[in-house]
């Protein structure tokens, strides 16, 4: 990536003024680390239900009867509380994408608070919902903000920040699930979301939105801040502009059917096999379906592993996505996914077949959950998500989003609640067998239906739809 600068005058010794020079992207840099704070919030939210489930279990089973239709309810029901929630992220957005996010970080950190002192099972199963119903805002707002302030050439690259902050708040989850109880967990993560209230004060509007209010000069200030002092900012301004009079018509509900249509069903697909794909199974379960495979090996010390790893593909797809291209990391993600799905469901059927298995096979079942959360993170993850706030044009972008968020949300509580009925039924081994197929699937649809957005302004990809 080619590193463009801009001077910045500041006082030096002797009342002299000193010129440095800074990189022209580092405001936008820093307006991405803000907002990641609530996809940090987010992955922490994530990786709360496995040790938490385990918590309640086994330390207070009597307090706090959990049996596994329960346990299913309690991991599913912030997905629950997400589908309801991203519409009104959609709605609020139509207010500012900062001021979304703002809004819905203080209430956030109440529900982790309402867990903590909760004093029976349907009280976590509200907050759980509640806190769902939030995140699905602040990971709606959050995706938005950071596509319409970055440049074109780094805009892979810094939507992938916001599911590098998600894993790596996972990975904090697992960790401390490890040696705090639920409740403890519960208070360390209630202070994220409130960092990103305090963050996001200092951070410019998205200029993208700013235009389609009319606020031409917050809009002008808010590229400046991003841009860097020296920045020409005619050609984007024009460009937003241009964007804006070009589809400043009224609404026609034919006009609006055919607009959001193919973006719609692209993002759709993408989130229904990216959430079928049996990446919920491991994140909500990841410890319960250790201890049922493994020998000897300690589930909390996988899990904690299995969420480093995908902290580091992540950062990686981070790096990649704006050199190699969203289709490749899509095709070669779900190759690896298919395999390792495969794979984890014949060793399950072998383990089922054999149950004096020996120990030391627990090095198999590992190995293919962390070559599916390389996949997974490497490419259909991250780059879903970024295609949902990529596909959808200016004006439409807070209904499109809105509308695939809740999708896919409605996909990943449909997962995560019949995950234990897949079980039950097929066993472990047919379940994954089912994931399996469902990637396969999932590999056509890419193929033959998703485009390349490679380096292409966010105009020029819908004008081109």
């Amino acid at each position: 990536m080619a590193r463009e600068f801009y001077t910045h005058t500041v006082p030096g010794p002797g009342g002299r003024l000193l010129v440095t020079r800074r990189p022209e992207y580092f405001g936008q840099v820093m307006a991405a680390l803000a907002v990641s704070l609530g996809p940090f919030a987010a992955g922490l939210g994530k990786g709360y239900s496995s040790p938490a489930i385990a918590s309640l279990q086994q330390r207070d089973a009597e307090a706090f009867p959990l049996n596994g239709q329960a346990a299913s309810w309690l991991a599913s029901l912030s997905l629950l509380g997400a589908l309801f929630g991203a519409p009104l992220g959609g709605a609020a957005m139509r207010w500012g994408r900062r001021r979304t996010l703002i809004l819905a970080g203080i209430p956030l950190s109440v529900c982790w608070l309402i867990t903590v002192f909760a004093f029976n099972v349907q009280v976590i199963c509200f907050s759980a919902f509640m806190s769902g119903f939030l995140v699905a805002v602040v990971q709606l707002a959050s995706q938005v903000y950071v596509s319409e302030i970055a440049a074109p050439n780094i805009r892979g690259g810094l939507s992938a920040l916001t599911k590098v902050a998600g894993h790596a708040g996972m990975l904090i989850a697992f960790a401390a699930g490890a040696f705090l109880d639920w409740r403890q967990l519960a208070g360390l993560i209630s202070l994220a979301p409130t960092a990103m209230c305090v963050a996001m004060w200092k951070v410019p509007e998205s200029p993208g939105w700013l235009v389609l209010r009319g606020r031409d000069r917050e809009a002008e200030e808010a590229l400046r801040w991003l841009r860097g002092g020296n920045a020409d900012l005619r050609m984007e301004l024009g460009a937003l502009h241009a964007h804006v009079l070009a589809r400043a018509v009224p609404v026609d509900p034919r006009v609006l059917y055919r607009t959001l249509r193919n973006p719609a069903m692209i993002a759709c697909g993408l989130m229904f096999f990216q959430r079928f794909s049996g990446a919920n199974a491991f994140n909500f379960y990841v410890v319960s379906v250790f201890s049922e495979t493994f020998g000897g090996t300690n589930p909390h010390s996988a899990a904690v592993a299995v969420a480093l790893v995908q902290l580091l593909s992540s950062l990686l797809s981070g790096l990649l996505v704006d050199k190699a291209g969203r289709l490749p990391l899509l095709v070669a993600s779900s190759v690896l996914m298919i395999l390792a799905l495969a794979s984890f469901g014949s060793f399950a059927y072998y383990e089922d077949a054999n149950p004096n298995a020996q120990p030391q096979l627990d090095w198999i079942p590992l190995l293919c959950v962390l070559v599916f959360t390389v996949a997974f993170s490497l490419g259909i993850s991250p780059i879903s998500w970024l295609l949902v706030s990529e596909l959808f044009s200016l004006e439409h972008r807070g209904l499109g989003t809105a509308l695939a968020t809740a999708f896919s949300y409605l996909c990943a509580f449909v997962g995560v609640k019949t995950f234990i009925d897949f079980q039950e039924l097929l066993g472990l081994y047919g379940a994954f067998w089912l994931y399996a197929a469902i990637s396969i699937c999932g590999l056509a649809f890419v193929i033959c239906c998703v485009p390349e957005t490679k380096g292409q302004d966010l105009q020029a990809i819908t004008a081109v739809r």
